[in-house]
């Protein structure tokens, strides 16, 4: 039978459960036992696909196109196996579901209430992953925090579940706030009392309390806190602020919350977990011998979260070129073609963001110009890939109107334009071209040879794509398309000739790039960031001017 682990948090947002579960995942996955996790969202959008990056940060999209929380990236990149649809459930999917059913007369006219048709549905989501006897045990991540108004639905849907599976099925796991007051030098436990009995009052005690905190949890605070949370003293685990998120699965297994976790579950220990490649990235990442400075250009870079999986991505190249990627946020808003050289000029290399809308578009084009003429290493995402070829068409075809039909409707030369199956389409959400997708790489390009295949797949959000009546004009002046969809001819990626560095993607790989299998595309930039950076110190001339001259 399938154990079910359950994380709520109290006290703020933003402590940590989404890593906390992925942590538990990965030692657990590591003992050996088949571990998924989901994520249950408290807003009332279907999906995140329509929120703006400044609510809630990126979207992340899964292998089967389903625009889903940013939390699921960890989860993929802890775990380096794929999430799907299943994965993230949001009270909006919730609702809309039981309010179908109620219009079809599936309740032959039964007043529809919160308790129990909308928990019963959510019940339904929450075992539906373990029903197939695929996993030993399921963790899921519930939003928000415990008081919450919007919470509550989904704290009693787990009272309920445990009062039918029983504790050695259901475990709670409660993620709490343990500060530390600088005036009086001490730490303070009524917060996590609070979270506690306010959890308590809906008919729900943790099981386990994991205390964020900035400083040691003693003995007796422990003894305090079990005391008043009515758990046991070993299951009050300390979790400090770590210098990397990548740290905290080995505190964790220090604080032997996995150990705890399947006592309490009655499941047998399994092996010991075998964190050896784990271990060997983060001494990569902790002890690097050598820095790049890295520029993203993007519209939302005052919210870190607006391009996570970009910078998770950096790091994890980072640390396969044993080599620190220091990210300089750069708003393309503010940027010019005045200021251009000012804020580009000390970079080693260039990096524009995906992104939608008109905002912010010109500075990513002259950010694309200044790599493309400087030689500085580039790498376009997405709307990247699209302004790269927009810059190309304007400023070495000459076609001084181009643009993309999305900022400018109007254009008579859209070198990008919108995909036509999407022409017909009135809704927002859901209906991009969204998940994995084919992609034949040409050979003999610069991408095939760093993916080592000709044939690839890559995940995909997008609605405009390269207008093919203008390939012929690019390819003769230099801009090559390397990578097309096999079955529409869509260009999924193009490269520059006579450049040290210069790739432009469609697709947005850094959906799949994972602490074990970091992508191979961040591993390329990144190393072609530390040979931009070696040349400007005197090193590699040579090998670099040979290079560009060969066009690799």
């Amino acid at each position: 039978m399938t154990k079910y682990i359950f994380v709520t948090g109290g006290v703020t947002s933003s402590l940590g459960k989404g890593i906390i579960a992925a942590s538990l995942a990965k030692l657990l996955q590591a003992r050996g036992f088949r571990t998924t996790i989901q994520k249950f969202d408290p807003y009332i959008n279907v999906d995140p696909g329509t929120l703006n990056p400044y609510e809630h940060g990126e979207c992340y999209v899964t292998e089967d196109g389903a625009e889903t929380d940013l939390d699921l990236g960890h989860y993929e990149r802890y775990l380096n196996t794929f999430t799907s649809q299943a994965n993230n459930v949001t009270t909006g999917r919730i609702y809309q579901h039981v309010i179908n059913k109620e219009r079809e007369g599936a309740y032959l006219g039964k007043t529809v209430q919160v308790i129990p048709h909308i928990t019963d549905e959510i019940k339904r989501r929450m075992t539906l992953l373990g029903q197939a006897n695929e996993y030993d045990i399921v963790i899921t991540e519930l939003g928000g925090t415990v008081g919450d108004i919007e919470s509550l639905p989904y704290i009693e849907a787990v009272r309920q579940l445990k009062w039918e599976m029983g504790d050695e099925n259901c475990l709670v796991v409660h993620l709490t706030l343990i500060p530390y007051l600088k005036a009086a030098k001490e730490l303070k436990t009524k917060p996590t009392q609070h979270s506690v009995k306010m959890m308590s009052e809906n008919g729900l005690n943790p099981d386990v309390l994991v205390c964020r905190t900035e400083e040691p949890l003693y003995k007796e605070l422990k003894r305090k806190i079990a005391l008043f949370c009515n758990v046991t003293q070993d299951a009050v685990i300390e979790a400090l602020d770590a210098d990397t998120i990548y740290s905290v699965p080995l505190e964790m297994m220090r604080e032997k919350l996995d150990v705890i976790c399947l006592q309490k579950l009655n499941m047998p220990m399994g092996t010991e977990p075998d964190l050896t490649r784990w271990k060997e990235f983060l001494n990569k990442l902790r002890y690097p011998k050598s820095k790049v400075t890295i520029g993203l250009i993007g519209k939302y870079v005052e919210l870190q979260d607006a391009y996570k999986s970009i910078l998770e991505a950096l790091i994890h190249a980072g640390a396969m070129n044993e080599c620190k990627v220091e990210v300089r946020n750069i708003h393309s808003e503010y940027l010019t073609t005045d200021n251009a050289i000012e804020k580009l000029h000390n970079l080693d290399a260039i990096l524009v963001a995906p992104g939608f809308g008109s905002r912010g578009i010109e500075g990513k084009i002259d950010a694309i110009r200044y790599a493309r003429e400087k030689k500085i290493p580039f790498f376009g995402i997405c709307l990247g890939m699209q302004m790269a070829c927009v810059e190309f068409a304007r400023n070495v075809l000459g076609l001084k109107k181009a643009h993309s039909t999305e900022m400018n409707p109007d254009t008579d030369q859209g070198v990008i334009a919108m995909m036509e199956e999407q022409k017909s389409i009135t809704q927002m959400g859901g209906t991009m071209r969204l998940g994995a997708y084919a992609c034949e790489l040409k050979e003999g390009s610069r991408t095939s040879s760093i993916y080592g295949a000709t044939k690839i797949s890559e995940r995909h959000r997008h609605r405009y794509e390269f207008n093919n009546e203008y390939l012929d004009s690019f390819e003769q002046a230099g801009m090559t398309p390397v990578g097309s969809n096999p079955e529409t001819g869509l260009i999924e990626i193009v490269e520059l000739q006579n450049h040290p560095f210069y790739v432009g993607v469609q697709f947005h790989p850094e959906y799949k790039s994972t602490v074990e299998n970091p992508h191979p595309l961040f591993v390329a930039f990144v190393k072609a960031a530390k040979d931009a950076q070696e040349l400007r110190n005197g090193i590699g001339q040579i090998v670099y001017q040979r290079s560009v001259a060969e066009g690799n």
